[in-house]
């Protein structure tokens, strides 16, 4: 890539777009980026053609286009990062006997994309397709973590954005702040009785290559049957396939 850098600043382009919930204006991505201004119009204009970008022209900004949508539609049909996911989920729960998922954000929300069932496990609210608050589970709460302050001021820029469930979950902005520190601190997330009464979950992220988070990888178990040495090995377990998967996939760490 060193010696393609034309490609190298098409895809930082891309990618910035991708992290922002807003259209950028040209001179944001260029200061961002470090790269001119010409260079930066060039790029924006053969991306545009090639309908990778769109450009709002009233507003004076730049967004992904459809051509990116569907490059993003062409990666779900293939699901790599879930044919990577599901062996090591399914080898997770016979090493830990309990219910493994993975998750992706989807806004706000937790889209449950894998789930691997232990037998004999309580019966779980999650489901393939299941969209639950971010900031109630520990899968939400370990990808927040893993965004920049900025982002996660996006998705939540007042108590109202937040959700409770049975009492449960952050009830103002500057508290789910302090728990995604915690997390971040801690090293994963946890969530206990705020999805279910009675269960509680751990998670770590699954990040790219930009470090940006793309799946929560989780297990959930009976709070009650699990002390403290085992919870610390049900983290190492997660920690373990949140690793191997952020490897495959080319992530950092």
């Amino acid at each position: 890539m060193a010696n393609a850098p034309a490609a190298r600043h098409t895809l930082e382009v891309l990618t910035l777009l991708a992290r922002h919930t807003e259209p950028l204006p040209a001179g944001a991505i260029a200061r961002e980026l470090g790269l001119p201004r010409s260079t930066t119009y060039h790029l924006l204009a053969v991306l545009r053609d090639h309908g990778f970008v769109t450009h709002l022209e009233e507003e004076r900004r730049y967004g992904l286009g459809v051509a990116a949508f569907e490059l993003g539609s062409a990666y779900q049909r293939q699901a790599p990062l879930q044919r990577i996911a599901r062996p090591l989920l399914g080898r997770l729960v016979d090493s830990t006997t309990h219910n493994a998922h993975l998750a992706v954000l989807h806004g706000r929300d937790v889209l449950y994309v894998i789930e691997e069932r232990a037998p004999g496990r309580p019966l779980l609210v999650t489901d393939v397709g299941v969209r639950l608050p971010a900031s109630l589970t520990a899968s939400g709460l370990a990808m927040l973590a893993e965004l920049p302050p900025a982002q996660v001021r996006a998705l939540f820029p007042h108590k109202d954005s937040l959700v409770q469930r049975d009492g449960h979950g952050p009830t103002t902005v500057s508290e789910l702040r302090r728990e995604l520190t915690a997390v971040r601190a801690r090293g994963y997330a946890v969530e206990d009785d705020s999805v279910s009464a009675g269960l509680s979950s751990v998670a770590r992220a699954v990040v790219d290559h930009t470090g940006h988070p793309v799946a929560g990888v989780a297990l959930t178990f009976p709070r009650d049957e699990v002390d403290e040495t085992e919870r610390k090995r049900l983290v190492a377990a997660v920690g373990r396939v949140a690793a191997t998967l952020t490897a495959r996939i080319g992530g950092v760490r």
